[in-house]
């Protein structure tokens, strides 16, 4: 109970110590080379004046890409290999407990175009270890090797669970990819955004400080594996 206490209290600290008390994955990196913010990832308009605000509607479609995520806005995008290895980096690393994930969704032409209006697949989950999360300022993984190619949105949501009962706290960005030698599985389970995530979510309704956290799970469909 203790750690617990400790841990909300940094967080608390942190929190009143950070200029806009929030944070944003607006950095992509691949091959070793970090990009210019917002060159790869989709600009919002969220009205936090860093953009760093998060997303608490769960019947928004702001919950795809973040707010005004749904265009592209100039946003460049980035060839890959199936089977690169890629990461995001945000303003400010993490420090609301809670999960982070890795969704992607093929557009059915110019990702630049695609509003992510179609179906997702979950890539990767960082969950509990413990009654620790891992709260970093980058997060790194690999566009799945057998997936088809084309163009996808590849997206990065960390869920805030530090205020129990208050509404989860959506952190999110997307990044405009082009995959590349890839294969021919077509990924399984999908889901709709929104759509994806319910207020009685065990995920969502938990209180991190006092629920044991050995058999939580992830919001959101489980993970597409090749």
């Amino acid at each position: 109970m203790r750690y617990y206490f400790l841990q909300l209290a940094a967080a608390a600290a942190f929190a009143v110590n950070s200029a806009a008390g929030h944070y944003i994955f607006q950095q992509f990196a691949t091959g070793g080379t970090k990009y210019p913010p917002w060159k790869y990832i989709r600009r919002n308009t969220n009205p936090d004046w860093l953009q760093n605000g998060p997303v608490t509607d769960l019947s928004s479609t702001d919950l795809r890409c973040n707010v005004g995520g749904q265009v592209s806005n100039g946003t460049e995008t980035i060839t890959l290999d199936a089977g690169d290895e890629f990461s995001f980096i945000l303003d400010t690393p993490v420090y609301h407990a809670g999960p982070t994930s890795l969704y992607m969704s093929k557009a059915p032409g110019a990702v630049a175009d695609y509003d992510g209006g179609g179906a997702w697949f979950k890539i990767y989950d960082w969950g509990p270890s413990g009654t620790s999360w891992t709260l970093s300022g980058t997060y790194t993984q690999r566009i799945p090797k057998c997936i088809p190619d084309g163009e996808y949105l590849l997206r990065i949501q960390q869920i805030g669970l530090h205020n129990p009962g208050a509404a989860p706290q959506f952190y999110i960005s997307c990044a405009q990819v082009k995959v590349v030698d890839g294969g021919s599985t077509n990924p399984t389970p999908t889901a709709q955004i929104p759509g994806a995530f319910h207020s009685n979510d065990p995920g969502l309704t938990v209180n991190i400080y006092n629920d044991p956290l050995t058999n939580y799970v992830v919001p959101g469909p489980r993970v597409f594996s090749c």
